[in-house]
Parts: structure tokens; sequence; C-alpha cells
């Protein structure tokens, strides 16, 4: 009986209903991103004739055109660089605003830390140095499940003190994991491959959120935050304030969420002799060498004030010099995301648009009406601050929260009597607070190289946001008041 069961589920028939069900579901996805984005231009053309909340005519053209272009980003029905470049187009033609301003998210000092990360990224891959970390790790990471997911994990987190880009990270950890679970038994089709695929997914973006060059929204906020109101982050003064419960203790969260909703055992032999490691190459060496340099600087940018930026280009120099050969030509026309790039210039524009345009003024006087924040309630306001930056990474890219807030951060600290740093600062445990996979790219991108459906992170990303507001951000709180941040 159960051989005709099977019969059945993967006869031609069922797997050609399977599939139609599945065009079904995206045709109606489609058509849902499709009336959202035509009802903000709506919207946006309501804004741009009526000129609400005592906006000039000026204001309302521009807040319909953030209005449609933070649309398009939340519902990917344009890819995010095509959203930006209508963003540069419709300010520059409707002669809304100067191109030093438009285009200012490309000078800023967080496009070249992201372009500098690609680089690294690139040069950890082609050297082999990502799998020859995998071909180490496999010893100690074959015990038992916990131990290859909580091992993960550890790998991961390690990679965003020398990776600033998170999907370099993934496509480094993700062949790894995958290796390994082929080889202990977590085959296709098994939870325990699908529990390695979210354990990358997660861990090689997530705890980076609190190490400053390594998430695309922690520089967007820092390059804002620099434009704006000359306000500089250290790496070490950022990395103590929010690693020990963003890193460190979200991550023990995580490994265990993993370890409830995709339970395994490895089924094949642990005490079976490894492969002999290749010798270390010398160019793996010196690579592993530059990288360490590179993390020394930028943790002590402190003491030598050079922004980590510059210190990444510096290392991103180095790595592209022909007679090194650690990122040949070809290498680095691959390596660099010119898309990622154009959506990230128009993410850092946006902010500075919204705020030199004085918009940032008007949605702070109306938005403030209904936050429950005033001068001494500092954990509500501390709670507030928090959601606040959660619920806008639901309708915009995570890039696009710090774009949005960052403008707004002198307003929220009068109403709370918080610092400006610190405000800016509790951005970061917003745009880390997640509910849906598609809020975070790199979880799209590495689920996708693991061949697992993004989807089957739901049940982990819902239970994490739960328990992040529950008992993460309290005890944030209680950190950030003994380290006398607010």
């Amino acid at each position: 009986m159960a051989r005709q069961d099977v019969a059945i589920v993967h006869s031609p028939v069922i797997r050609y209903l399977m599939d139609q069900v599945q065009m079904l579901k995206e045709a109606g996805m489609a058509r849902f991103k499709e009336i959202t984005v035509a009802l903000v231009l709506v919207l946006a053309v309501w804004c741009g004739v009526t000129m609400p909340l005592g906006m000039a005519g000026d204001q309302a053209a521009i807040f319909g055109i953030v209005l449609v272009t933070l649309s398009l980003w939340a519902t990917g029905l344009v890819p995010g660089y095509v959203a930006s470049m209508f963003f540069f187009t419709a300010l520059l033609l409707g002669g809304l605003s100067t191109p030093d301003v438009v285009f200012s998210g490309f000078t800023s000092s967080a496009m070249w830390l992201i372009i500098a990360g690609f680089i690294i990224g690139a040069a950890i891959t082609i050297s082999g140095l990502g799998a020859r970390i995998g071909g180490l790790t496999r010893r100690y990471l074959s015990r038992s499940y916990p131990v290859l997911i909580g091992g993960l994990m550890l790998v991961s987190m390690a990679l965003g003190f020398v990776m600033p880009s998170s999907v370099g990270r993934a496509a480094v950890m993700v062949p790894i994991g995958m290796a390994l679970a082929e080889v202990l038994g977590l085959t296709k089709g098994t939870t325990g491959r699908t529990g390695v695929a979210a354990v990358i997914a997660i861990g090689t973006n997530m705890p980076s959120f609190a190490i400053l060059p390594s998430n695309i929204p922690n520089v967007v906020m820092a390059g804002l935050a620099d434009q704006l109101f000359d306000v500089h982050f250290g790496y070490t003064e950022y990395l103590l304030l929010h690693y020990p419960v963003l890193g460190l203790f979200k991550s023990a969260v995580i490994v265990g969420l993993v370890l409830v909703f995709f339970p395994a055992r490895l089924t094949a032999p642990q005490d079976q002799p490894p492969a002999p490691e290749p010798p270390v190459g010398g160019k793996q060496g010196l690579l592993l060498v530059i990288l360490l340099v590179t993390l020394v600087f930028w943790s002590t940018d402190q003491i030598h004030g050079i922004n980590p930026a510059w210190i990444g280009a510096a290392t991103a120099l180095v790595l592209m010099v022909p007679q090194f050969g650690f990122v040949p030509q070809p290498a680095f026309k691959s390596a660099i995301d010119v898309g990622t790039l154009f959506f990230i210039a128009g993410a850092l524009a946006l902010g500075v648009v919204v705020n030199k345009s004085g918009l940032g003024d008007i949605i702070a006087r109306e938005a403030f009406a209904w936050l429950p924040m005033q001068p001494g309630a500092d954990f509500r306001n501390f709670m507030s601050l928090a959601l606040i930056g959660a619920g806008t990474s639901i309708f915009t890219t995570m890039p696009g929260v710090p774009a949005v807030l960052t403008p707004l951060a002198p307003d929220l600290a009068a109403a709370t009597g918080f610092s400006l740093e610190a405000v800016l600062m509790t951005q970061v445990i917003g745009f880390s607070t997640v509910l849906f996979p598609y809020q975070i790219g790199p979880f799209i991108v590495a689920m996708g190289l693991a061949g697992e459906a993004p989807r089957r992170l739901l049940k982990v990303t819902l239970s994490l946001f739960l328990l992040t507001v529950l008992f993460l951000i309290p005890l944030d709180f209680l950190w950030w008041k003994l380290l006398a941040v607010i």
C-alpha cells in the first residue's frame, strides 16, 4: 500500500496539478503586487494634487515619488535598482532636487564599504580559503546534529568579523554546510538538511547586524548619520553595545528554534576518517594575514580615527592588484553587483532627499502624535523606537529603514529625551527584528543557494520576532542602562 501511495504522489498527473497550483499562487502574488503599487501610485497622485499636512508643492511631489519608490522596493514588482533609477530620474526630471543630493548615495562611505565587501568575499572564494574552512570544521561538527547546527552558527558568526557582505558569507557557508549535510546523511528533502540551510541563512546575516561593517543596513545608517548629522560610530563602541544581546543571545535563541522546528539525527558513520587536508597554499595564508590586519584596523578605529570604509577600500585595493592574483579581472567584473549598488545608492539618497526637502520635519510632527513617547519613560520609549524600526521594515527593504528613520532622529531624540546617538542606535534593534523572510534579501539568496524554499524560514522568523519583543529587547534595554547609553 505504501508503494502505491508513493507512486500516486509521484505520478505525472499529480505533479502537473501541483505545478498548476504553484503557478496560480505565483500569478496571484504578482497581481497583488501590481494592485499594491497601483494603489500607492493613486495615493501619490492625490498627495501631489491636494498637498496634505501643510506640504508645499515640491514637498508633496517628492513625497509621492518617495511613496512609489518605497512600494516598488517593498513589493519587489521590479528589481531594486529599477526602483532606484525611477527615484533618481523622477526627481531630476521634475526639477525637485539637485544632482549632488540625488546622487549623494554614490559618494557615501557606506557605498565603498559595500564595494570592499564584494571584493573581499570574492577573494575568499577564489583562493579556496572558504572551502578550506569547511574541511577543517567537519571533524568537529560531525559529532551530533545539535553540534552541527551550533557549530555552523559559530562559524557563520565568526565570518561576520572578516567578511563585510552577508551574501558573500552565505556564498562561502552554503556549499560547506550542504556538503557536510550530505556526508552526514541529511539528504535532500529531510528536515535536517533544511535546518542546516536555515541556520546558515540566518547565521550569516542576523548576528552581523551587531557588527558595524558587516550588514548593509548598518552601513546605510552609519553613512546617513555621518552625512546628515556628522555623527560617527566607532567599530568597538558599536560592537560592545549590540553584540552581547543581538549577537550572542539572539544567536543562541536561533539555534534553539532551528533544533525545535527542524529536528534530525546524523545517520552517517561519524568515526569515518576525514579526507586528508591539502597543504595550506601561500595565497590562502597571505589572504588570511591581510584579513587579520584589516580586522585589527577595524577594531581599533577609535584609536587611529580611520573610517572603516577607507580601511575596507585599502584592503580591496591590495586584493585587486593583478600581480597578487587574489581577484583577477574577470572575477572582479562578476564580483561587483552593480544592481545592488544602484539599489543601495537609492536607499541612501532617499534619506538625504527627505531631510533636505523638509519632509522629515512634517512626517515627524504627524507621527509623534501617535507614538507613546515622552521624556523620562525610558523603557516605553526604548520599546517604541525598536518597534518603529521593526514595523517600518515590513513595508520597506531593510536598507530602507535607516533611509526613512535617520532623518527623523533629532525629533525622536527630543521626544524621548535620549541622545541623538542613542536614537540612531535603536534602529539596529528595529531592522534586525524580522517578521517575514522576504524582509531580508540575503535570506532568500542563501536558501536559494541551498535549494530550499525560503518560506521554510517563516516559523523561525515569526517565533524569533515574538521572543525578541518579549525578552531580547527588554534585555537590551537593561544592557544599555548598564552602559549608561540611555
